[in-house]
């Protein structure tokens, strides 16, 4: 599991600490063993796992197979782990941990499965949190469609399940929506929640809702032509592995079924004649959160009503999603609806104010991954989000300064991960960088103070005589060794990853105490950071002579090539102009030519993991529009499944190969890239410059050309379009203010630049980047004839 997910950077709390519960966790949802009872011999999953082996293929959930299943998350902003599950294969679980409802059609003696029909996924408009899954088979379809609404506090799973007649003549068909003890999280899930089982003691139906271990489950807003139950020594509630379909009821009658051993499971049956063409509509409606009763609304008038709900919801994610809007050509429109889908998967994921990166395997607070995201949150416009992170976040700060690397319901994390202060303190610059908010800024001041004196206090145990031995004079002046690279969870090491953050942390708190006018502490924070950026320097090229390598090392023992690790400095500490510009470049070539092999099959590969998204953003930056472009592209096939906008924490090549994924969609690796797209339009640039259009591709220019509209930078909103017509390109610029380095734009073009039609006196030429000065312009350029993109 860690060398899967080593340029992770996903903290060894998040695996130890969660191991040990999640293993205790496996063994408070074993049923106990009943005398003589045979069936309680092994563990659910495994019991499952052997039925649906000897089972036809689909009469089990597929996690039950031995094939890895995806999902995506139903919720409305801020629902966290209230959120629910929704597979490929159209099952959904209303409640974290607890069981799902799986759609079967019954039509001629047969149970139509999963496994027996042709399914895709999509979301509503592309894009939003809203998705659907279709299943083809025989003659019958079957559309299933999920989205949440309400306030957080009391919000609802809505489920529609329409049934159409693809055929050509009269038929009949029965919906059977079972509800099983299975999770959509499949058996292989094991952190935090242990997926697969989810035991159902009692089930029942009673008062127009399915009452699940003596709640309120579900309601269907049609009235079933029957319901169902069955205690498992009565048999599943689905048919043994024949072809007829058979629903069983348990020994209490239809209506209610009680099993110790937790695998009581119930169907709610809709009987449809239909005429060619014709379709009929069944609605569900399940409680996130709040009072397990329905709204009024839906009593009255359900199908109306739901219809209603469903535009209400859609307006509110448009509304969230579309505040900023990047314009890009018709070939590109994956992109983009990734970037807005991975937007609404942020704010789905997060627990109230708190970010996190998931729902399930990840349902704690890290300051990493929170820093991570507000950096996108913050570009796509949603400071308060950002606000609301700090707000919660900072009180669990120690009073040694020391920021914790995780929050969860059991407080703050002490486990030492070096790079939190660093996070902490530039997520706070980051906000303000973008709203101003001196008030804010002000209140967090002693906490930013704090924090850098603990860094100052963690640099001095590294700054002894002990480390100017020759053994150890690498270590000199950085943090101290820790874990909170996964890479080195089997030995804490002097990762530079701490470092990158530790120095971007020092450097943000300076502006800030500028900003406060805090100028009795410039000087001090300013020593600091420049004696840890000669110590640090210092320390890299000790290890590269150490390890005889001519790349930047991942940390100080190792001497290792971790390009996804480096990808921070480049990216977010902003410092990369004080590393070896030899060493970079390597580093950055060792990656590309890895990349390309894997691409290419020249290499064989198991797995890797989405957070390298990061590196396209990073080849942006280093100038590589190319290179940017085609890891996009790479990184953009393996979104499981491609219609549902996105990733896993872990990518399988085999991608049925069943193993832990994390949670989907994973809302860092969301964020690494919506920030990486974003870096391809705008990105603030060294000397607090704007670097615009330095990723796009060149044939995006062509018809209607590419640009953003209200994209948020630190000097208010940027727009810009660049269209080419013929050979000439314009630019057309109009941002809310100047930046104080300007505004600069990459010539796209191999060979120097075309000369200025017009807007000469608004912009020149330094090499091949154009400055401008001003916040709105137009500027038009020759593109020489056989002119072809940089590289």
């Amino acid at each position: 599991m860690h060398e899967q997910i080593k340029c992770g950077q996903r903290g060894i709390s998040r695996i130890r600490p969660l191991t040990v519960l999640a293993f205790f966790s496996i063994l408070l949802l074993w049923p106990p063993r009943a005398p003589g009872q045979a069936l309680f011999a092994k563990h659910p999953d495994a019991y499952f796992a052997g039925l649906a082996e000897k089972a036809r293929r689909g009469l089990y959930p597929r996690g039950f197979s031995g094939e890895q299943v995806y999902w995506t998350i139903v919720g409305v902003d801020g629902s966290g782990f209230r959120s629910a599950l929704f597979s490929e294969d159209g099952s959904v679980e209303p409640r974290k941990g607890g069981f799902s409802v799986e759609p079967f059609l019954a039509a001629g003696g047969r149970l139509l499965t999963w496994a027996d029909s042709v399914s895709s996924q999509g979301l509503a408009e592309g894009y939003l949190p809203m998705p659907e899954v279709t299943r083809q088979a025989s003659s019958w379809n079957l559309r299933i469609r999920a989205f949440a609404s309400g306030p957080r506090s009391d919000s609802f799973l809505h489920v529609d399940y329409r049934v159409q007649n693809s055929g050509n003549r009269d038929a009949s068909t029965t919906l059977v929506l079972a509800v099983r003890p299975f999770q959509v999280d499949p058996p292989t899930q094991f952190l935090n929640t242990k997926g697969g089982f989810s035991p159902i003691d009692k089930i029942g139906w009673s008062g127009g809702a399915v009452r699940v271990n003596g709640r309120v489950g579900l309601f269907s807003l049609d009235k079933p032509d029957k319901f169902i139950a069955s205690g498992f020594a009565s048999g599943d509630i689905i048919s043994a592995p024949g072809s007829n379909f058979r629903p069983r009821a348990g020994a209490r009658g239809d209506r209610e079924a009680s099993e110790p051993s937790g695998r009581a499971s119930g169907a709610m049956l809709f009987g449809l004649r239909l005429k060619p063409g014709q379709s009929r509509t069944i609605h569900l409606l399940a409680p996130l959160s709040g009072q397990a009763k329905p709204p009024r609304c839906a009593n009255l008038d359900p199908r109306g009503w739901t219809a209603r709900e469903r535009r209400a919801v859609a307006a509110v994610w448009r509304a969230k999603l579309n505040d900023v809007t990047i314009h890009a050509p018709r070939s590109a429109r994956s992109i983009i609806d990734t970037l807005r889908t991975s937007l609404a998967y942020i704010l789905i994921s997060r627990n109230g104010a708190a970010l996190r990166p998931g729902t399930r395997s990840y349902a704690r607070s890290w300051i990493r991954d929170g820093a991570m995201m507000s950096r996108a949150l913050l570009r796509m416009g949603d400071s308060k989000a950002v606000r609301d992170f700090i707000d919660w976040y900072a009180p669990f700060q120690f009073k040694s300064g020391k920021a914790p690397c995780c929050v969860d319901w059991r407080g703050a994390d002490t486990t030492p991960e070096n790079d939190s202060q660093g996070e902490f303190i530039s997520t706070i610059a980051q906000f303000h960088s973008y709203t101003h908010d001196r008030a804010e800024l002000e209140e967090l001041w002693p906490r930013i103070e704090r924090a850098v004196h603990y860094m100052d206090l963690l640099r001095a145990q590294e700054s002894t005589p002990a480390n100017l031995t020759h053994e150890n004079r690498p270590d000199y002046g950085l943090m101290p060794a820790s874990i909170s690279h996964e890479g080195y969870c089997k030995k804490p090491m002097h990762s530079y990853w701490d470092d990158f953050w530790s120095l971007r942390g020092y450097d943000d708190a300076l502006h800030l105490a500028r900003a406060l006018g805090k100028f009795d502490r410039v000087g001090i924070i300013a020593a600091s950071r420049d004696r840890f950026r000669k110590d640090l320097t210092a320390s890299i090229k000790r290890a590269v002579k150490r390890h005889k390598i001519d790349y930047l090392p991942g940390c100080a023992e190792l001497g290792d090539l971790d390009p996804t690790s480096e990808a921070i400095e480049v990216s977010f500490a902003d410092e990369s102009a004080f590393l070896p510009k030899g060493l970079l470049e390597n580093t950055f070539r060792l990656y590309w030519h890895d990349f390309l092999a894997r691409r290419d099959g020249k290499r064989s590969w198991n797995d890797y993991t989405p957070y390298e998204l990061r590196m396209v953003g990073a080849f942006v930056r280093l100038g590589r529009r190319r290179r940017a472009k085609s890891l996009l592209d790479f990184f953009m096939k393996d979104r499981r499944p491609p219609a549902w906008n996105g990733w896993a924490e872990v990518v399988r090549r085999d991608r049925r190969k069943p193993g832990f994924i994390g949670d989907m969609p994973h809302a860092w690796i969301a964020s690494e890239f919506i920030r990486s797209v974003l870096d391809m339009f705008a990105y603030r640039g060294a000397r607090s410059s704007l670097v615009i259009g330095a990723g796009i591709p060149t044939a995006w220019f062509q018809g209607r050309g590419a640009g953003v509209e209200r994209l948020r930078t630190p000097w208010g909103r940027l727009g810009y379009s660049l269209r080419r017509r013929d050979n000439l390109l314009r630019l057309r610029l109009d941002c809310a203010s100047t930046p104080p380095g300007g505004f600069i734009f990459p010539w796209p073009y191999a060979g120097a630049p075309g000369p200025m039609v017009s807007g000469a006196g608004q912009a020149h030429w330094r090499g091949n980047r154009l400055h401008i000065d001003s916040a709105h312009a137009l500027v038009t350029f020759e593109i020489p004839p056989g002119e072809r993109q940089t590289n």
